[in-house]
């Protein structure tokens, strides 16, 4: 049986093509400025956890749903196209922090439903709204080793994250996501891993939605952590045929566009996205991010006016006022062609 909404989603390579989409903006620096306690993020459900649980974003899908949804409707007013779930980390690897591995494929399914309850109540046949399901790096990598004494420990294995992010997918789209998005991607093998599991859940139910994949460059270098140039992750994940590749997090837009270049013209046949983070981390700002909409904005206007970009947004520190701005700037700019 195919998925309820995937006419839409077959749709989207066109939208690509006709205009420059607009995806939202931070979860995490959303979710702190509503300064939520220890008991917020518990809810009556985990009162008695024995571990912290504040900082576990993921868990307000079940505990504060209204709260997410509000940070999902606030950025559907400022115009975005494409709201990511609230599933960054939503695996059983991220989980296990704090003792609730048990829980992610729930948390999955619930986050799919938050954003698609959002989504439906704007989306009309002209201009339908896209729930894109996250899927987070995990904070175990397969290729670096968290042992800066022995180069070859891992605390993880590819299977680990392929089953990992396999009960992810299967939540994700049960919940009624679109899209699937492999994001803020510093190490390629996990990518590979999230990219498997989404094949095979993809080859045992018969569906295929798009995919779009995201990597982040950590430093002025242009790699990735695990060691990759921008054109190196590309040729190690275009087997994937993902709608779209791009970066995301990271330094901001500002220091972004070298290696946004060097993407651009490896990846000719697939869409190119960017969601930088407001600029870097300032502690006196309210989003403890130094950029403010009209910079970030500008930023991305230039991108999309060079044509680099066919999706736009922001990453930590953005909020629905620099994706209003985004949307506004950008409006009326031809999205990047491609050769496909």
């Amino acid at each position: 049986m195919k998925h309820p909404l995937y006419t839409r989603a077959q749709a989207l390579p066109e939208l690509l093509r006709h205009r420059i989409v607009i995806l939202d903006g931070a979860m995490g620096t959303m979710i702190q400025q509503y300064k939520l306690t220890e008991g917020d993020f518990r809810g009556e459900r985990f009162a008695q956890h024995p571990s912290e649980l504040k900082g576990n974003n993921e868990l307000l899908n079940l505990t504060q749903p209204q709260v997410i949804y509000d940070i999902h409707k606030a950025y559907l007013d400022a115009g975005a196209d494409l709201i990511e779930t609230n599933t960054f980390g939503a695996t059983t690897i991220a989980q296990e922090d704090y003792h609730l591995a048990h829980l992610a494929r729930e948390m999955n399914v619930a986050a799919a439903r938050l954003a698609r309850k959002a989504c439906d109540a704007v989306s009309t046949p002209e201009r339908p709204r896209y729930v894109v399901g996250a899927l987070g790096p995990t904070p175990r990598t397969a290729s670096i080793s968290p042992d800066v004494n022995d180069p070859g420990a891992r605390n993880t294995s590819f299977e680990e994250l392929r089953r990992a992010y396999g009960e992810q997918v299967e939540g994700l789209v049960e919940g009624g996501a679109d899209i699937l998005l492999v994001e803020t991607i510093f190490d390629t093998l996990n990518a590979k891993a999230a990219a498997f599991a989404i094949d095979e859940f993809f080859e045992a139910s018969g569906e295929r939605l798009p995919v779009m994949l995201s990597c982040t460059v950590t430093d002025a270098s242009g790699r990735v952590l695990s060691g990759q140039t921008v054109a190196g992750f590309w040729h190690s994940v275009r087997h994937v045929r993902p709608i779209s590749v791009g970066l995301n997090c990271a330094m901001g837009a500002a220091l972004m566009r070298p290696y946004l270049q060097e993407l651009a013209s490896v990846a000719t046949d697939t869409f190119i996205s960017c969601y930088p983070n407001a600029g870097l981390p300032n502690p006196m700002s309210d989003t403890g991010f130094d950029e403010t909409p009209q910079v970030t904005s500008h930023l991305l206007g230039e991108f999309a006016k060079d044509g680099l970009v066919n999706i736009v947004g922001g990453c930590c520190g953005t909020t629905p006022a620099h994706i209003a701005a985004i949307r506004n700037t950008v409006k009326d700019v031809a999205p990047r062609r491609t050769t496909a």
